[in-house]
């Protein structure tokens, strides 16, 4: 984002005045719920509402147009019919308008003439160097004390905090805003943007990043416009910032959507990819509302974790067993207490009372021996964070505890969270921490997953190797040269094992002995002349699946076999595929032992090259045991992937096999990357399986397949 459109941003956020278009008297109407919102609410700014039939609008001076104001205004909120909203724009960019909330529907999602009138707008703010929000939104606020601007018409003004909120939905943005407020989370802004005719979420991104009064960003989106420059804008805003983003990101993908002449273009039409592509972007990706405020109470208050190791102090063993299981479930360790703060504990906690971890003070525990117990166990150096746990009983001091709390924890460093367990008998317990910086959770198993988030976020701002990783050994320019003579009488083209070879020694893949046949008899000669087993497979663009087409023979030794195994595999495959055109039979060099795994690679419309890795095998669309990254590609993005599937065990070694050459499959990843990267023709591919190899014994491509696909200029 620009400077100047920055400056726009700002003028949106941040205007010495307003002028509401479209303002009415009318009670109970979005033009009159504006001006009453920017009044009572007690905007530092001046506000004009303009309305050419009104002479004042809740006791203001009404203005019959914008060249009418006594001053420039920089920003408007309107919210006049559709089809007036070009002439407003006119008479902004006559006036010298910076910012415009366009909060008025009838656009693009009412059909084919409301796009159109959508894309004129777009073209008209931008042709007049106006910051659009909108249309079809709620509106904009920023609650910072100095501004106090709430133009929306939304029933609240939230509390001044540190959390951004952007949505593509107004009508959830009321709904947040009455949840937030009752769970004590402030606002530093809060966005509605609609259709983002204009300003988008990379926008407000790039716009946040340099917010010194946003220290959360928070995000509800439907759908993404420019997949590459998201994820570039939240790589920035997230590792050089540090600033957390979270997203709910609705509107799964439907799988159909994606072609399927590949396991990875089957497979990729999961909405794992915006799982993946969210993580490597450095974003958390959030099921629910609950669990993003869950997760935004612990970022915006408290320090993030410098490690696993959790310390609970609970009055109840029951509850105490409960955050255990949480904690264990999701990733976190119980911490292993020290001797010496084991024996602080037993000077100051009844003979009743358990030292281990969780330390429970025992049901009768009044906020003293809450305090000491809270503050012994967070001070222990093997501990990373803090659970505290109250079940209130008759004798349960809650909200003295409440208070004592912040002070036993202060200046540690560490985050600590409570789950002052149930509602009304808790709830002034539960404001005053809430008030006082220390999240609170009805249940321990939200405080768990909340702290087991941050562990994870501090874990991925730790990432190493966030470079892409370049290679000496490429030849781009010739396997440029193989896929646009390929492409040269078509656009597509489906590849076989034997075509994708010459690309794939380009980029310095591993491949095994290969030579193709297209006769029985030259098949024996090659096998012969060889001395080592093969494998046969038929190279055909007409079958996909060579296994169960009878396409392939393992192990063939000498002449005789060979030609035997040539004329089987063609009977088979014309009597499975009727009209099957044969290439010829590919015979390959039978690799060495090792574990069979998928590498894959699709072209996603918004968000450029995917790949895939998984185990391999013929039930990879069944297991779906698979992750996904955008290509380019970090090191570090390849060794995650590789140990995300759930499968991971196998490739370290079970029961006596050895543990596999990870290295050599994150060099195949990595090289794959670059492959896509470069050629963007490749629109699928396949490797599978890849043989990995025992550690250190590398890995060989066993089978392949690409999709070209010519792109349109």
């Amino acid at each position: 984002m620009t400077e100047s459109h920055i400056s726009k941003l700002d003028a949106l956020f941040n205007p010495k005045s307003i002028a509401v278009v479209g303002a009415s008297t009318k009670p109970h109407t979005v033009g009159n719920d504006l001006v009453q919102n920017l009044i009572t609410h007690k905007f530092t700014g001046s506000v004009y509402p303009v309305n050419p039939k009104a002479p004042d609008i809740l006791g203001i001076k009404a203005y019959p147009s914008l060249t009418d104001l006594p001053e420039p205004v920089e920003l408007i909120a309107v919210a006049v019919p559709a089809a007036a909203v070009l002439g407003v724009v006119e008479q902004a960019k006559a006036v010298g308008v910076k910012a415009m909330v366009l909060l008025s529907a009838g656009f693009k999602e009412t059909g084919k003439e409301g796009l159109e009138l959508e894309r004129q707008l777009t073209r008209a703010v931008r042709e007049a160097g106006i910051a659009l929000v909108g249309p079809n939104c709620l509106g904009v606020i920023n609650a910072d004390p100095k501004i106090r601007l709430n133009a929306t018409f939304a029933r609240k003004m939230p509390q001044h905090g540190k959390l951004a909120f952007i949505s593509q939905s107004g009508a959830l943005c009321t709904s947040v805003l009455d949840y937030a407020e009752e769970r004590q989370i402030g606002f530093s802004k809060f966005v509605s943007f609609g259709n983002k005719a204009d300003v988008n979420e990379v926008d407000l991104l790039s716009y946040l990043a340099e917010d010194e009064s946003t220290r959360v960003i928070a995000m509800y989106l439907e759908d993404i416009g420019d997949g590459t420059a998201f994820i570039e804008t939240a790589r920035q805003v997230f590792w050089k910032s540090g600033k957390p983003i979270l997203c709910l990101k609705s509107g799964r993908s439907p799988e159909g959507a994606k072609a399927v002449s590949s396991h990875t273009g089957s497979l990729a039409g999961s909405d794992s990819v915006y799982d993946a592509i969210m993580l490597q972007s450095g974003i958390q990706r959030v099921d629910k509302i609950s669990e993003l405020f869950d997760y935004a109470a612990l970022y915006t208050t408290q320090p993030l974790a410098k490690g696993k190791r959790l310390g609970i102090v609970t009055n109840a063993g029951g509850p105490g067993i409960m955050a255990t299981d949480a904690a264990v479930r999701v990733g976190l360790k119980l911490a292993a207490l020290s001797p010496e703060t084991k024996d602080k504990l037993r000077a100051s906690l009844p003979a009743a009372a358990a030292l281990g971890n969780p330390v429970d003070v025992v049901g009768d525990a009044h906020a003293d021996r809450y305090r000491s117990a809270v503050r012994t166990v967070l001070e222990d150096p093997e501990v990373d964070m803090g659970l505290v746990i109250l079940t209130p009983q008759s004798m349960t001091e809650i909200e003295e505890t409440a208070r004592i709390i912040p002070e036993a924890v202060k200046d540690l460093g560490k985050p600590v969270v409570c789950s002052f367990m149930g509602a009304s008998d808790v709830a002034e317990g539960a404001k005053i921490l809430r008030s006082s910086g220390i999240p609170n959770y009805p249940f321990p198993e939200d405080a768990i997953f909340s702290l087991a988030g941050a562990e994870k976020l501090s874990s991925m701002l730790a990432i190493p190797d966030r470079e892409e990783v370049k290679f000496d050994n490429l030849d781009v320019a010739k396997a440029k040269e193989i896929i646009e003579g390929a492409l040269a009488r078509g656009d597509k083209k489906y590849l076989t094992q034997s075509e994708c070879r010459p690309i794939f020694e380009c980029y310095g893949f591993p491949l095994l002995f290969s030579r193709m046949a297209t006769s029985a008899a030259e098949a024996g000669e090659i096998v012969g002349a060889f001395g080592k087993p093969v494998v046969m497979k038929v190279m055909s663009e007409d079958v996909v699946h060579k296994f169960d087409a009878g396409g392939v023979v393992l192990n063939i030794s000498g002449a005789e076999g060979a030609a035997k195994a040539y004329d089987q595999i063609v009977t088979n495959v014309s009597k499975s595929v009727p009209g099957a055109k044969i290439q010829g039979i590919l015979i390959e060099g039978m690799a060495q032992k090792g574990v069979e795994v998928i590498l894959g690679a699709t072209r996603d419309a918004k968000f450029g090259p995917m790949l895939m890795f998984g185990l391999g095998g013929t039930f990879v669309e069944v297991l779906k045991d698979v992750t996904f990254r955008l290509a380019p590609m970090w090191r570090a993005s390849a060794h995650r992937m590789i140990r995300e599937i759930r499968a991971f065990k196998i490739l370290t070694g079970v029961r006596g096999a050895p543990p596999s050459d990870l290295a050599a499959i994150e060099d195949v990843l990595l090289r794959l990357s670059a492959l896509v990267t470069n050629h963007p023709e490749i629109s699928e591919l396949d490797i599978n399986p890849l043989i990995v190899h025992a550690e250190g014994s590398g890995c060989s491509v066993a089978d392949s397949r690409i999709m070209l696909k010519r792109l349109v200029r």
